[in-house]
This record gives structure tokens, sequence and C-alpha cells, in this order.
């Protein structure tokens, strides 16, 4: 049952932001999950619709907010074993499917009446109850692994001591708390008590909660983060192309039904056999049986060669492994650096993966680099994705004593003809004794701005040890500047009036100037019909820059 076992203060700071939420969407709650479901026919009052359509209900109020559908039904049958209305007051007095308490931020009578309504508001309460901070998550592991919800299932109930992962006196599991109950029904219903398919085991110890077992008070997170091996991420969200491999032998259907067709032929295609890679082919499909009582979907598939296609039980699939990558950790390279110089060993390492982007933010390193000591130092570079892939980069650092002045700023551009041009503005150098010895540097330099070339520079700069940095960098000046047209304005004339595509349109280019002569146009304006005709203007100047323009005509 649905219980309020959160502390005062935790109470006021999540029913604000619920309240937040809440109130710009209550209108339209329950209208917009029917309707997604309306091939099963109208929802009667005060009796629930057929186990399929809930299982529609349930997959997509749970598909909305981004929560694994098998968690959410697996809540609503703990709860109330998919019973809208033969339940409701028993217990603590809890409310419809998803047995409610203690909300009065709802329409209570809405909660009783729509079973939809019930869905959407116990959807909210659990992502509620995920964005907890107190509570802990799986490392690296987000929304869409089952086993995230491990915690915020545990407090969609209750952290109360009876739902404590394990006993504090003997460092047992406590198979009877309320989220083991609610994970034993998602290895039940979701994975069809499949054999070789178990949810990731957490590692609980009696130091990571602190709580009296005789006190109705909630307990004490002690460790927020857990490394769980063999994550699941829900079926629910695989896409398109996505590839999966089979769990177990099973079987491949024409159909998405376990039954016969209608003329009592089986509707299996053929068998698919354990760890076959197959590639979703559309969306999930719920069991064209109203009468089903399997909570799982159907999902379209091909084989790897395309030559059979069907359907296959979403209990039977996971991720393969096999073809999901490693993330990739970029610019860990060995370096040298001098005595003194600061170093950060994340300056310019970025991880990136396939699927989940950016992990930059993600990465660990072990190891430290003394700046002021010369030796040689390993650094040890690992980051992890969603799917539990992890990659290791080992990059060595060396620190030695020879250290020359460094200059700064010295990089190839290139700049416009005719453009300003300081050699020495954004560069600088520095010395680990001298400091600051900008002022040092000797600059060779024969930049001719307005003569198009490349050009060398040279800097040069020594510190009072004899030190010496010498830098080059080559200076091209370039026409980059494409001309501009003017005067190809939207226009409008009439019927039949005289028009000259050309008249008032103009190319100026800062380089070679007038350049009207040389523009190009294309497009035809016929004036002796109505209608928007469009003209391109184009022109080119002697550096290959290149200006075009599209001018709309209508003719009334």
């Amino acid at each position: 049952m649905k219980k309020t076992l959160l502390g005062v203060g935790v109470i006021t700071c999540f029913t604000f932001g619920f309240f937040t939420n809440y109130s710009s969407a209550e209108s339209n709650l329950s209208s917009d999950l029917s309707s997604k479901c309306t091939s099963y026919g109208e929802i009667k009052n005060n009796q629930n619709p057929s186990f399929q359509q809930i299982n529609c209900l349930l997959t997509n109020a749970a598909i909305n907010a981004d929560i694994p559908p098998e968690v959410v039904k697996s809540v609503a049958y703990q709860e109330s074993g998919w019973d809208q209305f033969k339940v409701n007051g028993i217990g603590d007095n809890g409310i419809g499917i998803m047995q409610i308490t203690n909300h009065p931020e709802f329409d209570q009578q809405k909660l009783k009446d729509d079973i939809s309504y019930n869905i959407e508001s116990g959807v909210q309460i659990l992502n509620q109850m995920y964005d907890r901070t107190d509570l802990p998550k799986i490392k690296d592991a987000d929304r869409h692994v089952i086993e995230n919800w491990y915690f915020p299932v545990m407090a969609y109930n209750g952290t109360k001591p009876e739902n404590s992962p394990i006993y504090q006196d003997t460092g047992n599991k406590n198979e009877k708390a309320y989220q083991e109950k609610v994970f034993r029904w998602i290895e039940n219903d979701s994975f069809q008590y499949n054999e070789t398919t178990h949810l990731g085991q957490f590692s609980f110890t009696i130091n990571d909660f602190n709580y009296d077992k005789n006190s109705n008070k909630n307990i004490e997170f002690l460790k927020k983060e857990y490394i769980v091996p063999d994550q699941h991420s829900s079926v629910y969200f695989f896409k398109t192309g996505d590839k999966v491999v089979a769990t177990q032998d099973i079987n491949l259907r024409s159909k998405p039904s376990t039954s016969k067709n209608q003329d009592g032929t089986t509707n299996i295609i053929d068998k698919i056999t354990k760890n076959t890679t197959l590639i979703i082919n559309g969306e999930i499909t719920f069991d064209q049986s109203k009468d089903s009582k399997n909570q799982f979907v159907w999902i379209p598939v091909k084989t790897a060669d395309q030559k059979l296609e069907g359907y296959v039980s979403s209990s039977y699939i996971t991720k393969n492994k096999d073809s999901l990558e490693k993330p990739m950790i970029i610019g860990a390279i060995d370096k040298t650096i001098k005595v003194g110089e600061a170093f950060d060993p994340f300056n310019g390492v970025t991880a990136n993966d396939n699927i989940d982007g950016d992990l930059t933010s993600k990465i660990l390193v072990t190891g430290t680099v003394d700046k002021n000591r010369p030796n040689s130092y390993s650094l040890v570079y690992s980051v992890a994705n969603s799917s539990g892939l992890t990659t290791t980069v080992t990059r060595n650092i060396k620190v030695i004593d020879d250290i020359k002045p460094i200059i700064f700023g010295v990089k190839n551009k290139s700049i416009n003809i005719n453009s300003a041009f300081d050699p020495k503005k954004g560069v600088t150098a520095i010395d680990n004794v001298d400091g600051d010895l900008t002022k040092n540097i000797n600059i060779s330099s024969q930049v001719n701005t307005k003569v198009k070339r490349t050009y060398q520079v040279k800097y040069t700069v020594t510190d009072s040890s004899g030190n010496t940095t010498l830098a080059y960098c080559n200076i091209k000046v370039v026409d980059n500047i494409p001309p501009k047209i003017f005067g190809a304005t939207t226009q409008t004339i009439k019927l039949n009036q005289a028009f000259n595509n050309k008249k008032g349109v103009t190319a100026y280019d800062n380089v070679d100037g007038n350049l009207t002569s040389f523009i190009k146009v294309s497009g035809n304006v016929n004036t002796k019909k109505r209608g928007t005709y469009s003209l391109t203007y184009i022109v080119t100047d002697k550096s290959g820059n290149q200006a075009i323009v599209k001018r709309i005509i209508i003719v009334k």
C-alpha cells in the first residue's frame, strides 16, 4: 500500500515541486492516456478494463514519464493486482490501481473513478521518488536502467525500517521488503521467469543504512552510490534499428500473440536460438488477444541476414553486448612538462560514446603528478557508459628540469587583405624562473597586409640562463570576404508591367570594387502571368568568393 513515510521537511519540499508540475497538466491527465488505448474499447465507469487495456495504460503512462514500464506495471501489480475498483479503502485506505494514499493535491474522487487518472498520478509520485536526492543511485546508470529504480520503488511505499534491503542485525537480505516484492514481479511477469535473465543485484552491507528497527523513523542512507553488474535497460526504449540478442531459445511469430491462427494453425514462423542477434523492426505491440494475461509486449524484429521477420516476446531479448561500443577517451596522450609547469590532468582530455554522447564529466583519474619533482608519473583514465562498458587509458607524464621559456599565442592564422596586423597581439612568454618575458620577445616579421601571400613570422625569447625558445607561425594574407549584392529585394509588379531583373541591382567587393557588370541572374519572371517567381543573383570576385542572393518577384 502507498504510505506517507517521509519526514516533515522532505514532505514540504516534495509537495511544493509536485504541485508546481501537477497543476498545469491536471486537465489532460487521464484523457491523453486513455486515447492511446482506444482500440480496446471505451473504459466503463466502475468497471475494470480488460487486462491488455490496463497493460496499454500502464505502459504508455510509464513511457510518457520516461520510466521503465516494467517498473510501473510491477508496482501496480504489487499494490492492487491491477484492480482499480475492488481495492479502494482496504488497509491504509489506498485508492485505486496505484493505491494512492495521503496525496490531497489530487482529485480524490477522480482517483477512485478514473483509472487513467489514478495511473498517471501514481506515475507522477514515482517520478518524484526518483528525483529525491537523499536516495542512492547506481553509478553511471540512467532512468532506463530497471535496477536504478530500486530505491525510488522503495520510497513509493516508504523508506521505513520494514523496507530495509537487509536486516540490520544479520546482514541478510530482506525478502519481505516492498521493493524486493516489486522486483520479483518484474522477473516473474516482464521476464517470464526467464532462467537466463535476472535483475542485477546490489551488494549491501549493514554500514550502508542507519535506522532503528523498533522505530517508525525513516532510514538514513549512508551510501549514495552503488556499482551493480549485469544491469538491464528497459526494452521499451529500444529503437528501430537497434540490435538485440535472444536470451534463450524463442519462437518467432507471424502476429503479436501466442494464440493460434483462425484456421487453427500455429503462428510460429521459426525457432530463434539463444544468443541470436536480431534487429528491431518497428514499434512495440500489445497482445492481439484482449483476454491475454501477459504483461510483456511484442517486438517486431528481423534476423541479421533479413531472411526472417516477425514478432518476439519482450521477455526474451536484451541489448546485444557484442554490438555495443566502448566509449572513447581522447587527448590522454603522453606528455613531458617542465619543473613548476602547471598541469591539469583533465585539460584537453574528453570522452565520447556512440550512444551516450559526451561523457567527459564522467572521466575518473587515478594517480598524481608532482610538478616540482622530476620523475615519470602514470595516470590512469577510465570512463564507463550506460551499458556498463568501461574504457581505461594509461598516460605517462614526465617532469624534466631543463626548462626553456614558453611562448604562448603563436599560431598560424589567415588575415584579410588590407586589415591591421600586430604580430605581438596575443603572444606572451613565460619562464619558470624569470616570470613574464613578453617584453623580451624578438619578432622577425615581413608581413605586408596589402599583398596576398603567406609570410613566416619568427619569435625568439631568451631567459637569464641562456635558454632560448624559437617559435614560428605562418600568416596568410587572403581575401575571404565575399562581395555584396545590393538592391535584389522582394518586388511586386503589375501584370504586363515591364521588368528588368538587373535594374537597381549592384555588386561591390572590398578588393575588386564595383562588380555590378559581373552579376549573373538565373530564373525567369513571366510578367504576363500572375504568380510568385524566384530569381537567383550570383557574383564572384577574383579570389573566388561568391555572393548569392535569392529574390522574390510577385506579379499581380
